[in-house]
C-alpha cells in the first residue's frame, strides 16, 4: 500500500492524539489533525514536533521534522477531513462527547471510508450504533507512545464489515506495528482485559499487606518486563514448561482476586485529585521535579526499548529457521 495515496484524519488532540499523528505523518500520510477544543491548538504542533525532533536525534526517521510536518494539516475545521480515506476520533472517554463528534465527521466523509475510535472503555458495538454507517465503523486501540510501540488493536464491532478490519490490519504494518485483529466485540478488549487482571491482583497484594507498591513494581519490572519484549504468556509458557503451570494452576487460581468492586487504594488516589505524574499525585510521592523527569525518562525509554524490540520481530524464529535450512541445503548440495 501506498501510504502517499491513502490521506487519513485525527480527532483529538491530547497526548495520544498527537502521537498518532506522528506516528501516521512518519508512515508518510497526508494528515488531517482537527482540534474539538480550541485549546488543543496552543499545544497541539508544539507536541508533535518534538516527537518528530526526538524521533530525528533516535534515528527512528531519515528527515528533519518539517520534512514530515509539510504534510499535516492542523486546523479546528472538520471540512478538511473530506478526502480522508480513514479517520480515526481520540477524544475524551465520553460517550455524548464521542456522539457530537461523530456526527461531525460524518457530515463532511465519503460514505465508504472507515471511521474509527481509540477508545479503550467502551465497546465497539455501543459506539457504532452512534454513526450513520455502523458497517464501516471499528477500533483502533493504540498505545502511547503511539510513534514507537509496536502495540495497535484493530476491534470490529457486531456491526462492522470484516473487510475494513482486514485492511487496516494490513494498512498497519505500514506503520510500524505488529497489529491485533479483534475479530469479536468485547468489553476492554484483549490487551486491557489482560493488564486490568494484573493490577487488580497487583492492588490486592497491595492492600492485603503481602507487599509494598515498590515490590510489586519491582516484580513486574525484573519477571514479566524481562520476558515480554520476545514473548507473550502462551509462547513463555512453552517456553519454560508447561505442565508446571497447570500444576501450579490448581491451587493458586482459587486464591486469586476476583472482586468486582473498584479497590479502595486507586478510589482514595483518585478522590484526592491524583493523576499520577500529571500533578505529581499518585501512587508514588514524587519530589518537586521528579514527575518531570520521570516522563523524560520513560521517553528516552520508548526508543531504546523500540530498538531492541525491533531486532526480535515476531517472525524472528521462522527467519532464523528458515536460514539454518538454507545452510542445510547449500551444504549439502
Amino acid at each position: 500500500m501506498n501510504t502517499n495515496e491513502i490521506p487519513v484524519g485525527i480527532v483529538g488532540l491530547g497526548l495520544m492524539g498527537c502521537s498518532i499523528v506522528t506516528c501516521l505523518l512518519i508512515a508518510g500520510h497526508q494528515v488531517a489533525a482537527i482540534a474539538p477544543l480550541s485549546a488543543d491548538m496552543e499545544h497541539a504542533e508544539r507536541r508533535i514536533r518534538e516527537h518528530l525532533q526526538k524521533s530525528w536525534e533516535n534515528g527512528l526517521i531519515d528527515n528533519e521534522p518539517e520534512y514530515y510536518l509539510r504534510r499535516l494539516i492542523l486546523t479546528e475545521d472538520y471540512d478538511v477531513l473530506y478526502p480522508c480515506k480513514l479517520v480515526n476520533e481520540c477524544t475524551i472517554e465520553n460517550i455524548d462527547i464521542k456522539a457530537s463528534v461523530y456526527k461531525k465527521i460524518e457530515a463532511v466523509i465519503k460514505p465508504d471510508a472507515i471511521l474509527s475510535s481509540n477508545t479503550s472503555a467502551i465497546p465497539i458495538s455501543q459506539l457504532q450504533k452512534l454513526t450513520q454507517y455502523p458497517e464501516r465503523f471499528l477500533g483502533l486501540h493504540w498505545s502511547e507512545p503511539a510513534h514507537t510501540t509496536r502495540f495497535l488493536e484493530i476491534i470490529c464491532g457486531e456491526q462492522s464489515d470484516i473487510k475494513y478490519g482486514e485492511y487496516l490490519y494490513e494498512l498497519s504494518h505500514q506503520w510500524g506495528k505488529e497489529p491485533i485483529l479483534v475479530r469479536k466485540d468485547i468489553a476492554g478488549f484483549i490487551t486491557n482485559r489482560l493488564m486490568y487482571a494484573m493490577y487488580r491482583e497487583a492492588i490486592s497484594l497491595v492492600e492485603n499487606g503481602y507487599a509494598t507498591i515498590e515490590d510489586v513494581d519491582r516484580s513486574c519490572r525484573n519477571n514479566a518486563g524481562y520476558f515480554m519484549t520476545l514473548v507473550g504468556v502462551f509462547r513463555w509458557m512453552d517456553l519454560t514448561g508447561v505442565p508446571a503451570y497447570h500444576t501450579v494452576m490448581k491451587n493458586l487460581l482459587p486464591t486469586l482476586n476476583n472482586s468486582t468492586e473498584v479497590p479502595e487504594l486507586i478510589d482514595k488516589v483518585v478522590r484526592e485529585g491524583g493523576k499520577g505524574v500529571l500533578n505529581s499525585h499518585g501512587f508514588y510521592e514524587y519530589e518537586p521535579g521528579e514527575a518531570e523527569v520521570w516522563e523524560e525518562t520513560f521517553k528516552e525509554f520508548t526508543y531504546e526499548i523500540r530498538e531492541l524490540a525491533l531486532k526480535y520481530p515476531a517472525d524472528i524464529v521462522k527467519r532464523r529457521l528458515a536460514e539454518k535450512n538454507m545452510a542445510k541445503d547449500a551444504a549439502g548440495s
